[in-house]
């Protein structure tokens, strides 16, 4: 099965949306990634129970993450990132989109670990990258966090997991019949791709944005707490909806 590990959301000003995501959400830094430098990035990891938010944000001109808040108009979802036990299931994923006519936008071999990311424009709404690690671990060692380490940063006082995501499409339910044939499994009711600890949601066009990862589903310990929060500093969208880096968080108690 894929496990969801990772979300990534880009920004133009990395500092303000980390401050408003630990301000609002409750979580705090654990990791910076220097090796993103290569793509003219920066990032930071903050875990979310045991998966994580990433912010990444262009330093220079030209980059690919520069384009596409270009096309986007603005901060938003990135990349759905993931995770498999095995380089064989891996090997299966990476045939079936190469199946389904989707592209490796890019992948690295490092010691006891394969990164492989399909090409957003193929899979229509996001980067979708799935990653073998020898040490298999979906609720620890973890990667792009550094391995292991950042477990005492987890703070679920606030937020408790990432629950899911939801990608816009212009046909919701071709689009999930895609992400569900790249990812080996069956769609769900309600246009939905369901992994071993998270769902995928595929709606229509609802925020006038095109095609993207347009919201994250969270469960939250503390939903009176990050309502307040969200709503002094202007980032409530509804009684269960706050909108951080260009993002929709939708908070279930």
């Amino acid at each position: 099965m894929i496990h969801l590990r990772q979300i990534a959301l880009v920004a133009r000003d990395l500092g303000r949306a980390q401050a408003e995501l630990e301000a609002v959400l409750g979580i705090h830094p654990c990791h910076v990634d220097p090796e993103v430098a290569e793509f003219g990035l920066e990032n930071v990891l903050l875990p979310v129970g045991a998966n994580f938010i990433e912010i990444v944000s262009p330093t220079k001109d030209g980059t690919a993450a520069g384009r596409f808040m270009n096309r986007r108009g603005g901060d938003g979802g990135y990349m759905v990132i993931t995770q498999v036990e095995t380089r064989e299931e891996q090997a299966e994923v990476e045939a079936r989109a190469n199946a389904s006519n989707v592209r490796v936008a890019w992948e690295a071999n490092r010691p006891g670990w394969r990164i492989m990311q399909l090409h957003p424009r193929d899979m229509g709404a996001s980067f979708f990258e799935v990653d073998w690690h020898e040490e298999f671990d979906p609720t620890g060692h973890w990667g792009p966090a550094g391995g292991t380490g950042w477990e005492d940063k987890i703070d679920t006082s606030v937020t408790a997991e990432i629950t899911g995501a939801e990608l816009q499409a212009d046909d919701p339910a071709e689009m999930a019949a895609h992400w569900a044939a790249v990812a080996g499994v069956e769609v769900g009711p309600n246009n939905t791709v369901a992994l071993a600890n998270a769902t995928l949601r595929f709606v229509g066009d609802l925020d006038s944005r095109g095609p993207g990862l347009s919201a994250v589903d969270i469960r939250a310990n503390d939903k009176p707490r990050l309502m307040e929060a969200a709503t002094a500093r202007g980032l409530s969208a509804g009684p269960d909806t706050v909108t951080l880096c260009g993002t929709r968080f939708q908070i279930a108690a």
